[in-house]
């Protein structure tokens, strides 16, 4: 009994640490970094900001920016005025 115990619980251990690992791959493989904001807004039209209550400082935008912050981290560089949305419209 105890042998078939400890199988189950390594299969279990070896099954959640796979399922684990190809969720952080997936999310990984999302993060494009794109080469200006023209190109993000083919993908996205309101931007990408740095989580869904991130407020925009500048002004009235035309679309809503997706939230994602790997996204964001990954273009950071297109924040101009540093509000936590890459590339509003």
């Amino acid at each position: 009994m105890r042998k078939y115990m400890n199988i189950g619980l390594t299969t279990a251990l070896l099954l959640s640490l796979t399922l684990g690992t190809i969720g952080t791959e997936t999310a990984a493989a999302k993060a494009t970094t794109y080469k200006n904001c023209t190109e993000m807004h083919k993908d996205y039209k309101g931007g990408v900001a740095l989580s869904s209550s991130t407020k925009n400082k500048g002004g009235k935008t035309k679309y809503k920016p997706y939230a994602s912050k790997e996204l964001y981290e990954a273009n950071q560089k297109s924040d101009r005025d540093k509000d936590g949305i890459a590339c509003e419209q």
